[in-house]
């Protein structure tokens, strides 16, 4: 089959490789028919994960049909049409039986060398690497899924792929991140970076009953989406942000703030730069977390800072502001099955169609390393990339 693989830093080609096979009774086996990049797959694409291995499928995610079931999986059959979620549960362990499927205990083979840098290792994850399990990712013509009775969701009749894929991941981690900043009627949310991740978290947000979403982005078509979802912006190549959302929120700043962005981040504010520039130069990190420092800063004392965006190692925190002003941080790799099926509920029920953060598509997964290209580098408007393996 093709898929989508890496070879290093900014090296991504479409290979072709071994078909999967079931390898245990819980797997199946699905025809992939769409997959998208995300934002994290940048990170990889970027050498900014560790244990990367030349060869290794990216993607996370991912949906299809059913072509082949394990013996002891009574929960789907041939013809079955699914999301998959891009964590791996094993549905048994102390943490999925909490409902924290995003540290389940079980599904990381690699647990051991994660645990080294993360004191105990989190699930299994598609296609992100050695850390996470090292399983195939799901930019490719087919995938293995490996506990396929816990995580995969049955797709009802009616809803398109587009409207659905992205409850593979983008949408329940915007989502959460708007559930924990514990939003009240009159709350405004402050969220960093308008990818699909802050576009969801912008829509959860107002979902979820805040009176105002404030979004923080440096790129034309990301503000615009920002404000076709229902949020104010603040275009950060144009105004000093903090100065900003003070003006905007008559000083008394957001009552929540959202990172979207995680290690990606670069500095923009001149009020950042200088409280970045003290916090570096007492500690060594190998992340630059400008707008996680960013929203810090501007979030109101006794607020929520949420913290979707990703990050892989030590990071530098404006601890002393957190601290002083007794903010709460809430973050994680999203427990995707607290939310796919409401979520998918929400979308049969109109309240929101996914569909419209799509800008890129493509049959041809050939197309795939132009793609990523593309995405990272934010030309010709990409903010999403959509593609179909199989036409």
């Amino acid at each position: 089959m093709k898929a989508l693989t890496w070879h290093g830093r900014g090296d991504i080609r479409c290979d072709t490789v071994p078909d999967p096979k079931i390898e245990h009774g819980r797997d199946a086996i699905i025809k992939v028919t769409a997959c998208a990049i995300c934002g994290s797959d940048l990170h990889l694409m970027g050498g900014q994960m560790p244990s990367m291995e030349k060869g290794d499928i990216l993607g996370h995610e991912t949906m299809g049909e059913v072509v082949e079931v394990g013996k002891d999986n009574s929960k789907l059959k041939v013809g079955d049409r699914v999301i998959v979620p891009f964590t791996i549960c094993c549905g048994e362990c102390r943490q999925c039986k909490w409902g924290n499927w995003s540290c389940c205990e079980r599904t990381n083979p690699n647990a051991e060398m994660q645990a080294k840098l993360l004191g105990f290792p989190s699930c299994g994850m598609f296609g992100y690497s050695h850390l996470t399990g090292g399983y195939a990712g799901g930019q490719a013509e087919y995938l293995r899924v490996p506990y396929a009775d816990v995580g995969p969701v049955k797709v009802p009749e009616g809803l398109a792929d587009e409207q659905v894929l992205f409850l593979t991941d983008v949408f329940p981690t915007g989502y959460m991140a708007a559930e924990h900043c514990e939003i009240t009627p009159e709350d405004t949310i402050a969220v960093w970076g308008c990818g699909p991740v802050g576009l969801f978290a912008i829509k959860s947000a107002l979902m979820l009953g805040a009176k105002r979403v404030i979004a923080v982005d440096s790129v034309p078509e990301r503000l615009a989406l920002a404000r076709q979802a229902g949020a104010e912006t603040i275009d950060s190549n144009e105004h000093a942000v903090h100065d900003a959302l003070m003006e905007m929120t008559k000083g008394l700043g957001p009552d929540a703030v959202i990172d979207c962005v995680g290690m990606e981040s670069h500095s923009a504010g001149s009020l950042l730069s200088r409280a970045a520039a003290a916090v570096q130069s007492t500690v060594s990190a190998t992340e630059r977390p400008y707008a996680l420092n960013e929203a810090i800063i501007a979030c109101r004392p006794g607020g929520i800072v949420s913290v979707p965006g990703v990050y892989s190692g030590p990071t530098a925190v404006m601890m002393g502001a957190f601290m002083n002003k007794g903010l709460t941080m809430k973050t994680g790799q999203t427990h995707m099955l607290r939310y796919m099926e409401p979520l998918m509920k929400r979308v049969q029920d109109g309240e929101i169609d996914p569909s419209f953060i799509i800008t890129h598509r493509t049959t041809k997964l050939e197309d795939g390393p132009a793609l990523y290209e593309t995405f990272r580098e934010k030309k010709d408007g990409c903010v999403k990339v959509v593609m179909k393996p199989h036409g």
